[in-house]
Order: C-alpha cells, then structure tokens, then sequence
C-alpha cells in the first residue's frame, strides 16, 4: 500500500530531517516509528499524509507516485485524504469548531456529503467512541483526554484505510491511554493500516507487528518485528530509545 523510494526531505533546503527512507507497508500492518525527537517521524507522517512533499525520492501510495502536482487537484486530493487519517499529536491542532458535533461533521460536509449522510456517520461514530455526552460541548473546553476522543473521532468519521497516530499517549491519564491502546487494536483487526509514533511503549504494548527506528541522523536504522526491537535493550539504549 505504502511505499518510499530514498525519500529525503529538508527544511527551508538545508536542515535535513528524512534521509534516504525506503520501505513498504503492506494493507492491514500496523507499524510503529520509533526514534529520538527530532529523528524524522512527525516529518514522514507528514510526507504519508499529503501535508508536505519530498525533495528528492519517491512516494507511492497503491503503486501510484503521490506528488504536489497531484494533490493540487481538488478531485484526486479528496479521494486521497479520505483513505488516510491524521491524528496530530496536539489534539488542539485539529480541533477549530463551535461544537464537537460540528467537529466531527466537518470531514465529511467538505468531502460533500448529503446532511443525512452526515448525520448518520457523526452519530455512528459519537457512539463507537463512547461521547455522546460531549456532541454539544465547545471542544476548547474539554479535557486533554477527551480533546483527543474528538480528534480521533474527525479522522474515524471518514472511514479511513490508513491511521496515523503522531504520539497519541501524550498528556493522557492511564484510563484515556488504555482505551485508546485497544481503540487501536480494534482498528488494526478491523484491517485497517496503523503508523504511529511513540515513545511510551508500555501502553502499546501488543499493538504493533513491526517497528521502523529512526537514528538521529534522519535515517532508518532498522527494520524488524516489534517484539524483536523492543527486546533489544542494548541496542535502544545505544540509540537513546530508553
């Protein structure tokens, strides 16, 4: 499904933060990305999503290369970011409407969807994500943990093929990390594709198959099961993993 061909990207042309990244995702996998800050993560989740465009090197989604060119048509960039979904690490970030109805109905109102077929989905997933109570609450007023309830909920409401989830546990109570630890197993055995980033691997724990490690020079340093990776405490240790 997704594939990079030495992808490098670089802010303002010289701060380099992808270096020469290749890999395939396969449908349904759900791989982690693990690294120290400022490896290059949050920058290829950027790249998947369509937000910013390599420099040199190739991305390639269902065998077709996605390009800014091709994201500049209306039509093709619809289709696009309905099959993959964003979750920013700052809840914040997405979240910018009155009401979390009007939230979680934004997607699928700019994706030009009947009110009715709006509705339907919006409550579908108000209640897949157990917030009915919050559907007329001002999102600006809502805890961290449920901020990040809404913000998922806009990504689920489209029914995405892909999930990428930029450090989710972050500022969550354990309650809020469990729920949305098996939150993302359910997805994964619905067979949806998971990329996420994190560095809390305790409360991951059984959601990822693989992992790609990140070194401080913007490259991938591996490539390998979770499980494997995880073990491997000298080699997380050398890198800064832990």
């Amino acid at each position: 499904m997704i594939e990079m061909k030495e992808v490098c990207y670089a802010y303002d042309n010289n701060i380099t933060a992808l270096n020469n990244i290749s890999f395939k995702i396969e449908d349904g996998e759900a791989v982690a990305l693990i690294g120290v800050n400022g490896s290059g993560k949050s920058t290829l989740m950027s790249v998947i999503n369509g937000l910013i465009s390599p420099t040199k090197g190739k991305y390639i989604l269902d065998n077709e290369e996605i390009t800014s060119k091709k994201l500049q048509n209306e039509r093709f960039s619809k289709a696009f970011h309905k099959r993959i979904g964003f979750v920013f690490q700052n809840s914040e970030v997405q979240l910018f409407c009155s009401k979390v109805y009007d939230e979680i109905a934004f997607g699928p109102r700019q994706m030009g969807m009947s009110e009715e077929e709006v509705d339907r989905r919006v409550k579908d997933t108000i209640g897949l994500l157990k917030i009915e109570s919050l559907s007329d609450r001002q999102p600006y007023h809502l805890s961290g943990g449920e901020k990040k309830k809404v913000a998922i909920a806009s990504v689920v409401v489209l029914n995405p093929d892909i999930y990428i989830f930029d450090e989710p546990m972050n500022g969550l109570d354990p309650k809020t990390k469990r729920f949305l630890k098996k939150f993302m197993i359910n997805l994964n055995e619905a067979g949806k594709t998971i990329l996420c980033s994190t560095h809390d691997f305790e409360y991951v724990q059984g959601v990822f198959k693989r992992a790609l490690v990140f070194s401080d020079n913007h490259s991938i340093i591996r490539d390998d099961a979770y499980e494997e990776v995880m073990k491997d405490t000298k080699f997380l240790f050398e890198n800064n993993i832990i």
